[in-house]
């Protein structure tokens, strides 16, 4: 089994305290896992809201829906920052996850990122809160086309366009680009409607039976890991809410205080990957 030794260099006393009692309250209980944008930043796809991260205003589904140039404006940063999503890699985060699911300790992960990173790190059940950028939908006829096969529609429309343009990429796969008056939206090949990836917008609701997976998953297990997470937006919130209900122990670990610290038996402020090393090397027999 891999030493601890490495991991724990970087914890200070407090923090490996707060490891070990994490470990000692998780042993021998089935994990439910929620995972959000702090687990997926050693495969350098940026935080949302972590030390540093920029104040932005994301497009509203409001706006997408409501006028072409937003829409362009969307699917030019979208492409730009797809090139560069598609080619992370899973870290050792999403691979110890898959370990511990594979050893029967993991019940499922949640997810409120849209990067497959788990699946692609081998966790089976995986619920995608917010939808996944790999897949594009049709908002007229519910046709469904893969991202890769969008991308090669965008690039044969927009041979001028390339990452040149692009200035920073976000954490929902997004870019910013400052002109798009050129760019041309692809339209759904089936009717002509329009295209939006397969994800949860702002303004937009958790699709009902997304949610009673997730809930499923807190259900099915004796205690919730909240990582990379600050809690902030509501779905995760229910369900450490429902885990409270369910009388099971809640434990965070994030860089940064969440909105449920105070719900927490255990908060461990620390980076997800080094805390998962010391936690599975405890927990695993």
């Amino acid at each position: 089994m891999t030493s601890t030794a490495a991991p724990a260099l970087a914890f200070g006393d407090e923090a490996l305290a707060e490891v070990a009692r994490a470990a000692e309250l998780l042993k021998g209980r089935r994990l439910a896992v929620l995972t959000g944008a702090g687990i997926s930043t050693d495969s350098g796809i940026p935080d949302y809201r972590g030390a540093g991260a920029p104040v932005r205003t994301p497009m509203t589904f409001s706006q997408f829906l409501a006028d072409e140039p937003y829409r362009k404006r969307y699917w030019a940063g979208s492409h730009l920052g797809w090139s560069r999503f598609a080619a992370s890699r899973p870290n050792a985060g999403h691979r110890m996850l898959a370990e511990l699911e594979q050893a029967g300790l993991v019940t499922g992960v949640v997810t409120q990122n849209v990067d497959g990173l788990h699946v692609r790190a081998g966790s089976q059940r995986v619920v995608d809160l917010h939808g996944s950028m790999d897949r594009v939908v049709c908002l007229h006829c519910g046709q469904a086309f893969s991202r890769d096969a969008i991308a090669e529609r965008i690039q044969l429309l927009n041979p001028w366009f390339d990452e040149s343009v692009a200035s920073r990429i976000n954490p929902d796969g997004d870019a910013e680009v400052d002109d798009v008056s050129r760019f041309e939206v692809p339209e759904c090949t089936v009717c002509g409607g329009t295209l939006k990836p397969d994800i949860v917008f702002f303004g937009e609701f958790v699709p009902p039976i997304k949610f009673e997976e997730a809930r499923t998953i807190v259900a099915r297990a004796d205690a919730l890991v909240v990582l990379g997470s600050s809690l902030v937006v509501n779905s995760g919130i229910r369900l450490v809410g429902l885990a409270q209900k369910k009388r099971i122990p809640t434990v965070i670990v994030n860089r940064g205080v969440t909105k449920a610290d105070a719900r927490a038996a255990v908060k461990i402020d620390a980076g997800t990957s080094e805390t998962l090393a010391l936690l599975r090397d405890a927990l695993l027999p």
